[in-house]
């Protein structure tokens, strides 16, 4: 009887001894603050892959344009233009596909963004090439590249440069055409269109990557993915124009 009495008291002081008191701990913070640092590293479903499926297709694109040139300045013009396309296409596919150290990754994005230069300039090489007479042809590649050389320099040395500056660069350098926009118009009408509708293209995809909207499935495809569905759109408009002039070019000897 003693015993279990004992027994009793000993069950009793488990019960009733409180456990010891432990810090509260700011959980609920700590848990947002957790969830928002994982939603900025979650890449969209569709991230990289729209550019990656457009590389193989740049390289047919790119190929053809070359064999239906003629003449050693249109064939340099167009290995130009499918190299500049090949360049910001397979290097986005890399960059946003995978997952890199920090230091490979912030090389990637340099590349990445002075690729955009790169295409620019490419683009405008056949069309100055082929639809201009060669002293404003010559005029606008220089306009083109001089610029694409400085901002290259630019991406490179300023990386966390404020987006709207870099984004208003790249609409400076790709609306240049506008100063020959008779000229081209002169030399091919429905080259020209379909310049003006990728420049559109380009200038709308640009903007929403400036502003970050619309971003309709951030978790599968967002304001980055529109962006780079315009590119390609507007890829495809100015290939189509470079092979019209290419084509049917200003003038015979320009394609020699």
């Amino acid at each position: 009887m003693c015993l279990f009495r004992h027994a009793a008291r000993h069950r009793v002081g488990l019960v009733t001894t409180p456990a010891p008191s432990e810090p509260d701990l700011p959980q609920l913070p700590l848990l947002e603050a957790a969830a928002a640092d994982a939603a900025v590293e979650i890449r969209p479903t569709w991230r990289g892959w729209i550019h990656a499926g457009t590389f193989p297709v740049a390289i047919v694109a790119g190929i053809v344009l070359i064999v239906v040139a003629q003449g050693g300045a249109a064939k340099w013009a167009a290995a130009v233009f499918m190299t500049s396309s090949l360049l910001l296409f397979g290097n986005s596919a890399l960059y946003h596909r995978f997952d890199w150290s920090p230091r490979v990754k912030l090389l990637l994005k340099r590349i990445d963004h002075a690729n955009i230069f790169l295409l620019i300039a490419g683009t405008y090489t056949p069309l100055a090439t082929l639809a201009l007479p060669p002293e404003k042809g010559t005029l606008l590649l220089s306009l083109v590249w001089g610029g694409t050389v400085v901002g290259i320099l630019f991406r490179v040395f300023w990386i966390h440069a404020p987006r709207w500056l870099y984004v208003a660069l790249y609409l400076l350098m790709g609306w240049a055409a506008v100063m020959f926009m008779a000229d081209l118009l002169a030399a091919n009408v429905a080259m020209m269109v379909l310049v003006v509708i990728g420049g559109l293209l380009y200038t709308g995809g640009a903007i929403v990557y400036a502003i970050k909207k619309p971003n309709p499935w951030p978790g599968r495809f967002g304001f980055h993915e529109i962006f780079h569905a315009c590119t390609v759109l507007a890829f495809i408009c100015h290939w189509t124009a470079c092979l019209l002039i290419t084509l049917a070019p200003l003038s015979p000897s320009l394609g020699a």
